[in-house]
């Protein structure tokens, strides 16, 4: 990867975070925390990893994406946006009645969304189904999902996984947001996930641990994802939650809440001086 793309990456990613803050103040509803965490993995996949088209989003040829975690919406929502899936205005409407951008994706709504998602932990079982029928097809595409490491306390992602390994999904990428909190609190706390890495193992997974903020890792990460040959891979990403808003990074409480008139204003000061220090690099 270049500077410069490296660069315009960060960029768009800062324009991705400042998209979910626009998005959930205007709903005053929404999941900021999640959103921010990922808002690198988001525009990572949408404007170098995926093969997909804005054009032709149904094009059955294409690589799937589903997000398991689908409260965090508003993240994937504001990477498509600028990917020209649909209007970047349309960010505004979110959560609004009559809008296709609901609090969780909406497959018969929203151009691009390959599954509806919001009940935790089914995401993944979809998206093993896409990866064994592609396979039984002989197309060559790659279906990627993206779960949180709360969202791994449910029984059903496992069972997705086992399935995954002993129907060699090669081309199946899992992806792992391990910001470390869900909305009760620290996931250790909670129901500790870990060892994530070495419980994928035993599952049969290829597994790479990452910065989940850098860019030059996700590369390498789905690279080594691509390489990979008889059997699923996962990546793990450390992150921080509600990453690029000061008063939001590693607070459970921004999990399911939407920021204020002054909380918005304050995050999106933060977000333009973080936008402006990048294109001045």
């Amino acid at each position: 990867m270049t500077a410069a793309e490296k660069k315009q990456l960060a960029v768009t990613a800062c324009k991705v975070r400042m998209g979910v803050i626009q998005g959930t103040h205007a709903a005053k509803a929404g999941h900021p925390g999640g959103s921010l965490s990922a808002a690198e993995l988001f525009t990572y996949l949408y404007f170098k990893e995926l093969n997909v088209d804005p054009a032709d989003p149904k094009n059955e040829n294409r690589d799937r994406f589903v997000l398991s975690k689908g409260h965090t919406a508003p993240g994937m929502y504001a990477a498509m946006a600028h990917r020209g899936f649909f209007p970047v205005e349309d960010l505004l409407t979110l959560r609004h009645i009559g809008s296709h951008l609901q609090g969780h994706p909406n497959m018969n709504s929203t151009p691009g969304v390959d599954m509806s998602t919001g009940s935790l932990g089914q995401g993944v079982s979809a998206a093993a189904g896409m990866a064994l029928a592609a396979k039984y097809q002989g197309k060559d595409c790659r279906v990627y999902t993206l779960l949180g490491d709360g969202e791994i306390q449910e029984g059903q992602v496992w069972e997705a996984f086992m399935f995954a390994h002993h129907y060699k999904l090669d081309n199946l990428c899992v992806i792992i947001d391990n910001n470390g909190l869900q909305i009760d609190g620290n996931v250790a706390d909670v129901m500790s996930p870990y060892p994530i890495d070495e419980k994928l193992r035993a599952f049969g997974f290829d597994v790479v641990e990452i910065d989940g903020h850098n860019f030059d890792e996700i590369e390498a990460a789905f690279a080594k994802a691509r390489e990979t040959k008889g059997k699923p891979f996962a990546i793990i990403m450390k992150t921080v939650k509600g990453k690029g808003v000061s008063f939001m990074e590693n607070n459970a409480g921004w999990h399911g809440k939407a920021p204020n008139d002054e909380q918005a204003e304050q995050a999106m000061n933060e977000l333009r001086a973080q936008l402006a220090e990048l294109e001045g690099m």
